[in-house]
Order: structure tokens, then sequence, then C-alpha cells
């Protein structure tokens, strides 16, 4: 058995016995008596009453700005793209072979030049039988009218035939057979007159039938040229020459750049803001500003996305403005009074509202939610705040609402 490990539990059951049991003759035999502990005691509440009251005379310190309120011109800005102020496509009306050269994609056009050319045929024949049927049809005009006068006098001359007969058979000059006679001579003249008018009103709707023979022919002639409807550039190459073109065949797309439109969606909290013609501008993803007017507010919100369309018509006479480039739009609206303070004096309070903290005149920290206005290289345009106030651009985050605070003030850059 060994006796080391038997010694080692001896001592320490005799150490931790003077020292729960005999704890007071142990210290009295260390020189620590209980005097010397309530002087230990003492000395430490005072040490904490001093703390304590050297840390109620201690402030939080923050830096802040005196801002004051100016006016600014407000703006809603939109994320938008470019869009082609007009764009078509040009597609045939007619059945025919393309005899034309093609024309290349970014060719510019006036209106009216010719996109496709497309194969008469036998359209031009089609409308000289037109025209001859036509001039047929005019040609018995006077034949008609002649048959109908001829009618018309005849029927006079046995009207005066029977008022005549009717008068010497009251004077008994006259017998009823004759009278009779001139009745039916009379019946016959009027059927005459109403054949001879049928025939003119035929002879007129066989001009009517010619002349629109004449005006399809030549409807069909010109749709063989397709022209463009405005002035412009091609955006894509024109149909090939030989290549048979049906109807509604593409024979080319034409687009307008000048003026063009600058198109953005506006959130329904902000299309009160916006006014046709109001000024706007527009920055592209390269660096290049433009300004121009409001065209058109859409009155209808889109049922995804519950915004508004909005188009911004810009000159554009170099043509350096491209369909569908992203662009940022700023309208101008109605101005306001706002503060200019950094964007990093910005906070949440406990129930998540964007804000700053201010300091008021007891350099007491209140919360102040605001409303974001504008975004500019010196800082963020807001308002909710008072005419002036001590904004905390640093050390926000350390205080609550109801503290006071030692400020140090900063310059603010207005």
């Amino acid at each position: 058995m060994r006796i080391v490990p038997v010694l080692t539990a001896i001592l320490v059951v005799a150490f931790l016995f003077f020292l729960v049991v005999e704890r007071e003759a142990l210290l009295a035999f260390a020189g620590a008596g209980p005097e010397s502990e309530s002087t230990e005691a003492t000395s430490e509440t005072e040490v904490v009453d001093a703390a304590a009251e050297t840390g109620a005379a201690t402030l939080v310190r923050v830096v802040a700005v005196k801002s004051t309120a100016s006016a600014v011109d407000s703006a809603v800005i939109l994320r938008g793209q470019t869009e082609a102020d007009r764009q078509v496509e040009v597609r045939a009306e007619t059945s025919a072979q393309v005899i034309s050269q093609p024309l290349r994609r970014g060719t510019h056009i006036e209106a009216g030049d010719v996109l496709c050319q497309l194969d008469p045929g036998t359209r031009e024949a089609n409308l000289a039988e037109a025209q001859a049927r036509l001039s047929e049809a005019k040609a018995r005009v006077p034949e008609t009218k002649a048959r109908l006068d001829e009618a018309e006098a005849r029927l006079s001359e046995m009207r005066i035939t029977f008022n005549a007969a009717t008068k010497l058979i009251e004077g008994g000059y006259a017998s009823e057979t004759r009278v009779a006679s001139a009745k039916a001579a009379v019946r016959a003249a009027e059927a005459g007159v109403q054949s001879a008018r049928s025939g003119l009103q035929t002879t007129e709707a066989g001009i009517q039938s010619a002349e629109a023979s004449v005006a399809a022919a030549e409807r069909e002639i010109e749709r063989l040229k397709i022209t463009a409807p405005f002035s412009g550039l091609l955006e894509s190459d024109t149909a090939e020459l030989g290549s048979l073109m049906q109807p509604g065949s593409l024979c080319a797309t034409v687009i307008r750049l000048n003026p063009i439109k600058f198109v953005g969606f506006v959130p329904e909290t902000a299309v009160s803001q916006i006014q046709p013609g109001a000024l706007a501008g527009a920055r592209l993803t390269t660096g290049h500003e433009v300004t121009g007017q409001v065209t058109f507010l859409s009155r209808s919100a889109d049922e995804t996305t519950r915004t508004f369309r909005v188009e911004v018509v810009v000159a554009n006479d170099d043509l350096k403005i491209r369909d569908g480039q992203t662009a940022e739009i700023m309208i101008a609206a109605e101005g306001a009074d706002a503060h200019l303070i950094p964007q990093s004096s910005l906070t949440l309070n406990d129930e998540g509202t964007l804000g700053v903290r201010v300091a008021d005149e007891n350099n007491i920290v209140r919360f102040s939610p605001i409303n974001l206005l504008r975004d500019s290289v010196d800082g963020i345009w807001v308002t909710g705040l008072p005419p002036e106030a001590n904004v905390i651009v640093i050390g926000q985050e350390f205080v609550v609402e109801g503290v006071e605070v030692e400020l140090v003030f900063q310059e603010a850059e207005q």
C-alpha cells in the first residue's frame, strides 16, 4: 500500500476542517480578523458609491448638426427605359413576288419610300378590262335616256288622246270603243315609261359596278408598292428579291427615334405628384443626360405591380439614344421644405419606423419619423422635421428616447 496518497488525503481533510470549522482561528493566525474584513467591506462600498456618483454625472457624448429646413424642388425618381416613338411592322396586302433589291437594316428612310416592289402580273390587264367595262356602261346612258324620253313623250300623247276621246263621248261624237282604246294606249305608254326607267337604273348600276371594279384594280396595283408609313430607320432588312409575299407577310420593320420616349412606372404613392406637361430629366447608364416633358400618365394601374405608366418625350436629333436603353427618370413635382442630412444618420425605432434621433432644447433625445424626398451626393433630403433641428449624426445608435446627452456640434453641409 502506497503511503503518499494517504498522507495527501489526510492533509486535504485537515485543511478543509480548519477552513470551515476553525475559520476564525485561521484568520486570526493569518492576521486578517473581523475588523479587517469589515474595513474592506466599508472601503468597497465607498468605492461603489463614488463610482455611481461619477457615472450619474457623466453624459453620453454625441455629434449633432444644426439643420435648417430650406425649400427644394421635389422630384419623383423612377427607373425606366427608352422606347421608340413609333414602331410598325410593314406587311403585304396581296400575293406577288418581290422584284426589288432589299434595303438593309439601319437605312434611314422617308415617308412614302418604297420598301418592297411586287410583280404586277396581270393586274394591269385587269385594270384595263375594268376601265373598258366602265366606258361601255357609260356609253349606254344616252341610249337609255333617249328611250325614257321617248316613252314619256308617248305617254303624254296617249293621255291627250284619252282626254279628247272622253270629251267627244260626252258630246256624243265618239264611241265608247274609242275611249277604251285610248285608255289602253295610256296604260301601255305608262308601262313603257316604267320599262325605260328600269333600263336607265340598270345602266347606272352597271356604271357603279364598273367603277368599283376599276377602283379595286387600281387599289390592287397600289398594293404592289409597299411604302414606309413615316420617316425613320429600318430595324430589319426588307424582303429579299424573289421571295413570295402573301397577305400578312412581313416586308420590313420601321422605327422612329426622334423624338424618343422614356418610359417608367410610378408607384401609387407618388402618382399624385406627377402631372402631364411637367418637366422631366433622364440620365442614361452612359452618363448622358437629357430633358423633356411628361406627355402621358396612365389612368389605369398595372394589375400585377399596381404601378402607373408614365412617358417622357425627349428630342433625339442626333439619334444617339437607342431603343431599349436603361435610364433613370426624374420628374419635377411641387417643392417642399426639407432638411439635408447624412444618410448615415438614419435609424429605426422599436416599431421599425424610419427616422432620425434629434436633441431638443434641453439636450433630451427624441425620435422623429421622416419621409425621404431625394438622394444627392451631399446627403439625403428629408421632410418631417421641424424648421430647425439638432440632428444626431454620430452616436444615435447608443442613446434612446428620453435620455439627456452631451452635444458636440459640427457644421451641416447644406
